[in-house]
């Protein structure tokens, strides 16, 4: 990296917790967040009470932000958390926050809205745009520099980290808030990972719903989640980083069909090596998977980290088991997760997969990501410059 990229601030918001410590804690133990729904006849992975009980705080602040998407609300709330973190006040940053689905929950009430009335309400444009995402946060942060909404599926947070750092390393910009978030448990959501025989029966142990790299699964346990994560990026070294982003890889596989993914991984295979040879490593202490709990998708993604590695593997995790998938948020989840390890030392594992050595030190852990399509990105972060 020829330009040093400094992470100082960071948030997250997910089942797991409102705030970065809550999600510290949880992962010092071996629960999953995981629940069964009722309502929608699914597992899902929600936000906590506590977590909801903040957003809604949120939303009475201002009349215009009761009406906003959850998932803007979402982002708004990690994005003030992460620049009070990062310590900037002078609204001298871009922007660049996406998701998979957008504002799903409005989209679908204003749709029912229409099937019933034959009218859409006033609103029901400007508040389900992607756009409409940024927007409200440069808004709500007195944001000054760009502000850019995105959607590249699953893969969304980690392709805002490599835009925030572009900008960055035009000289542009000298900070950048990215990240994702996603608001999708809603019926027709649901309904469409079902359809894709995606997510596990209510028979699939109760425990661990999402069997994430559990090898040999008879049937596929993606388990949808909620909630966000935003990253502060600045282009400088300081002594408040709490990473550095070292090493950044993309690619994208030739489509067979919507959703396809190579059975060797050539999108992570791609992306793996760019992000190393950018790092100018061959190798890092850690790998945190985008591995949703999908019999081809978990073993894709092992077998493109095989096919790089070799026999010196690296330590594998993924926190789906414990937050589901929370599409275009997962990656910064991710993100956030590789952090504390580094910053705790301690590799967090998966309950009921096979054991594997410990790391003696984390000095470096790669982040994967990938999305419908194929459009990987990896991203390796390091406790030094």
């Amino acid at each position: 990296m020829k330009t040093p990229i400094a992470i100082t601030g960071i948030a997250s918001l997910s089942a797991l917790g409102e705030t970065k410590a809550a999600h510290e804690l949880a992962y010092n133990n071996d629960q999953s967040a995981i629940v069964w729904d009722k309502t929608l006849s699914a597992f899902t992975a929600p936000l906590t009470q506590k977590a909801k009980q903040e957003i809604d705080k949120l939303a009475a602040q201002n009349g215009h932000y009761k009406r906003l998407d959850p998932a803007v609300l979402y982002g708004i709330y990690c994005g003030r958390l992460a620049i009070a973190e990062a310590g900037w006040r002078d609204g001298q940053f871009g922007i660049n926050v996406g998701s998979s689905r957008g504002a799903t929950q409005h989209f679908e009430q204003y749709h029912a809205h229409f099937i019933e009335n034959a009218y859409a309400p006033t609103l029901s444009s400007p508040h389900t745009t992607l756009g409409n995402i940024s927007s409200w946060l440069a808004h709500d942060l007195k944001s000054e520099g760009p502000d850019i909404s995105h959607s590249i599926t699953c893969s969304t947070a980690l392709h805002a980290v490599l835009n925030g750092v572009a900008w960055l390393a035009s000289g542009m910009v000298t900070r950048f808030l990215v990240g994702g978030t996603e608001a999708a448990l809603t019926p027709f959501t649901i309904a469409q990972m079902k359809a894709m025989k995606l997510t596990p029966n209510q028979q699939t142990n109760s425990n661990y719903p999402c069997q994430t790299l559990t090898n040999g699964k008879a049937q596929n346990t993606m388990v949808l989640g909620e909630g966000a994560a935003m990253i502060c990026l600045e282009a400088k070294i300081t002594n408040t980083a709490l990473a550095y982003i070292k090493g950044l890889g993309y690619a994208t596989e030739v489509l067979q069909h919507s959703v396809s993914l190579s059975a060797e991984g050539d999108c992570f295979q791609k992306a793996m090596t760019a992000a190393l040879a950018m790092a100018q490593l061959t190798k890092v202490d850690a790998i945190v998977m985008h591995a949703p709990g999908t019999i081809k998708g978990d073993a894709s993604e092992l077998a493109a980290i095989k096919a790089i590695f070799g026999g010196d593997m690296p330590f594998l995790t993924s926190n789906k088991w414990k937050l589901g998938h929370t599409f275009g948020a997962s990656g910064g989840l991710s993100l956030a997760m590789a952090i504390h390890m580094l910053q705790s030392q301690q590799a967090i594992t998966i309950p009921f997969i096979k054991a594997q050595p410990m790391p003696k030190q984390l000095d470096t852990v790669m982040v994967n990501a990938v999305g419908f399509g194929g459009n990987a990105v990896s991203v390796i972060i390091s406790r030094t410059p």
